[in-house]
């Protein structure tokens, strides 16, 4: 009987040393490997990284400044629409030019490289453990090419589209409960829409329409004299002056600083029909061939590590699937991040993004947004 505590503290002894046991291992494991440091020697000696990123001048002080410091190699940030920087580097790969390296993107937008097989398999370019381990990341790894087993395009967001904005002092609280209310002849000329012709949130929002309400409704809806830009800045404008009622597909940070000035602008949180899953401009992939394959690898273990996720996110306004990045402030701007709110299992019954969306809605929509919009 006297040997009991002497076993209870052996027992305990263990129990205490199993978890750190677990977490030196972890430790461990979150190294960089060996040749981590022979990447980034190599990184410095190609001198830059040429990245076609979002249109947003936050995104490109802030998120180049940071990783120039950090890492002493030079990133040249071409901020454009995401199917322009595709469109360029398309158009350059098959005149044997190679001047990007990694390209960001929203849904639909780097699919057309990934079918002409000029992207790199993604994971080839992954080094680190907390960016290479799936448990990092709410759902694992994600896939914006999630049909078949090659996987080029990593997608790093997921939320939720963001509802339309109103001006307020033309359209009362309440007036417009349903995407129906729309079509009321007092919006006609009023309504503001994302170019929905090209991969955009704007084709996202009209697919998400189409499935749900039906081509009839976008019909009406055409008839309602939209105004259709493809530069949100334009949108918010309008919306700032008065010139338009409402914008649909347009994201938040075109609309922010209006926000902060004071001007009659809200989030539109009342239409019964929801909104979709998304992963915003949460895409990113490698061109192959990249001119600078070490700093490609510095990169994007970068953008995909804490960092990264966190200058980016709050830049553009969207939720990072990593765990370890805070998202909670996105639920004040009516978007919070899918893994604030819901399971991946719950979030796949309203994603609207992906290959097999793309497919089946979002290019359908486009091209009949060609069909019937002049």
């Amino acid at each position: 009987m006297k040997r009991w505590p002497g076993v209870k503290l052996c027992f305990a002894l263990c129990a205490l040393a199993v978890p750190i046991l677990l977490w030196l291992g972890i430790a461990l494991a979150a190294d960089p490997p060996d040749d981590w440091k022979k990447i980034t020697d190599a990184a410095k000696k190609e001198g830059k990284i040429v990245a076609g990123g979002p249109p947003t001048a936050v995104l490109r002080k802030q998120y180049k400044e940071t990783f120039e410091k950090r890492f002493g190699i030079e990133l040249e940030l071409i901020s454009a629409p995401g199917p322009q920087n595709a469109s360029k580097a398309m158009a350059e790969f098959k005149a044997g030019v190679r001047y990007f390296d990694v390209l960001h993107g929203g849904s639909g937008t780097l699919e057309p490289l990934k079918n002409e097989n000029m992207l790199a398999p993604f994971m080839d370019y992954l080094i680190l453990p907390e960016v290479k381990d799936p448990r990092q990341w709410w759902g694992g790894h994600l896939w914006e090419d999630n049909v078949k087993t090659n996987r080029f395009i990593y997608s790093f967001s997921a939320d939720f589209s963001i509802p339309p904005f109103y001006n307020t002092d033309l359209v009362k609280s309440g007036e417009i409960t349903s995407y129906d209310d729309l079509l009321n002849p007092k919006w006609k000329g009023k309504l503001g829409l994302f170019e929905p012709r090209i991969p955009s949130a704007g084709q996202g929002l009209w697919g998400f329409l189409m499935k749900n309400k039906g081509k009839e409704f976008l019909q009406r809806l055409a008839h309602q004299d939209l105004f259709i830009h493809r530069d949100g800045q334009q949108l918010a404008v309008g919306l700032a002056k008065g010139t338009l009622a409402v914008a649909l597909g347009l994201s938040q940070r075109f609309v922010d600083p209006y926000i902060r000035g004071g001007l009659p602008i809200r989030v539109l949180t009342t239409l019964k029909e929801g909104v979709g899953g998304s992963n915003g401009f949460g895409t990113v992939a490698i061109m192959r061939d990249a001119p600078h394959p070490n700093a490609t690898k510095v990169y994007v273990n970068w953008l995909l590590g804490k960092e990264g996720q966190e200058l980016y996110g709050r830049a553009l306004t969207q939720g990072s699937r990593r765990f370890d990045v805070d998202t909670k402030w996105l639920a004040k701007l009516n978007t919070p991040a899918a893994k604030d709110v819901t399971t991946p299992e719950e979030f796949e019954k309203v994603r609207f993004y992906g290959e097999d969306i793309i497919t089946e809605w979002r290019e359908p929509a486009g091209e009949f947004a060609r069909k019937i919009l002049k």
